[in-house]
């Protein structure tokens, strides 16, 4: 069996630029679908709804193509064969562990590794991060940390831009969302900003050689990436930071980047206690 990566976040700290790295590197196969949501589904008992949202996607995705009279590129054949995999695997409705890894290694060489990234596992139970580690003989978490405020500004710009009717990211609506988390009042906000709480069940859960905590700013300039290539037994490679997507911009105020570092502290610390250092490029001394 091959090494089975799964990167559980953090959400808005990389992910999707780790998956397009990882995903052009020979000693890799990961399948187009970057975050399967399988293990927060099974918790949650949502599976039908994963299976619908995918039968969704894909309609849409030969709507589309019909619509143009195209007959598919490869990267478009190679993603609706990926989903139409999945759903495949998700009619039955019920836990099936050897049929998710089989999904992951259909179409993979020996040696190769596999594995997917879906930053709301961060937020899985003990139990549940447990019995991932133990699935397969060689699994391997990932956790990528980025600046804590950095990590909610973008987090709260995200959820601005899904919020207005237009798709717009206005200073008002995140102002006001911003405040809303620091008062306790965006629950999915705040448990994604949680560095403590998932580093501590992911200790309890995980074996400490088969986790890996690293800094997405590292990973983009730095020796980040290089630090995950050993940890997953590839060959060394370096990223394109042109890769890294961008939300909409707007800067934080100074009072707000005042009030959510003051909110993060624990984050900072936590961070700095599991990586024996505060990462350089937070622009926090400690």
């Amino acid at each position: 069996m091959n090494v089975v990566l799964l990167c559980i976040g953090a959400a808005k700290a990389g992910t999707d630029w780790l998956h397009r790295q990882l995903s052009a590197h020979p000693e890799c196969h990961l399948r187009t679908i970057k975050e399967l949501h399988y293990f927060d589904a099974l918790e949650s008992g949502r599976l039908d709804n994963e299976m619908t949202k995918h039968r969704r996607e894909q309609d849409n995705l030969l709507r589309h193509l019909a619509a143009d009279h195209s007959v598919p590129d490869a990267d478009q054949a190679r993603r609706l064969a990926d989903r139409t995999a999945w759903i495949k695997h998700l009619k039955s409705g019920q836990e099936d562990l050897p049929g998710y890894l089989a999904y992951l290694n259909e179409g993979a060489s020996a040696g190769q590794v596999v594995g997917e990234m879906t930053p709301s596992y961060a937020l899985l139970p003990t139990d549940r991060l447990r019995a991932m580690a133990e699935m397969a003989p060689d699994v391997r978490f990932v956790y990528l940390l980025r600046d804590p405020v950095e990590r909610l500004w973008s987090h709260v710009r995200m959820i601005a831009v899904r919020r207005d009717p237009n798709g717009k990211l206005t200073r008002q609506r995140a102002a006001r969302i911003l405040a809303r988390t620091i008062a306790g009042e965006e629950e999915q906000i705040a448990c994604r900003s949680d560095y403590a709480d998932t580093l501590a069940r992911l200790t309890k859960a995980v074996p400490g050689p088969q986790v890996l905590v690293d800094v997405f700013e590292e990973m983009v300039k730095g020796d980040g990436l290089l630090r995950l290539c050993s940890f997953l037994g590839i060959a060394p490679m370096t990223g394109d930071p042109g890769l890294v997507h961008v939300g909409q911009p707007l800067e934080m105020t100074r009072d707000q980047r005042r009030a959510a570092a003051q909110w993060l502290a624990p984050q900072y610390d936590a961070a700095a206690k599991t990586l024996g250092r505060m990462p350089k490029a937070w622009g926090r001394e400690g």
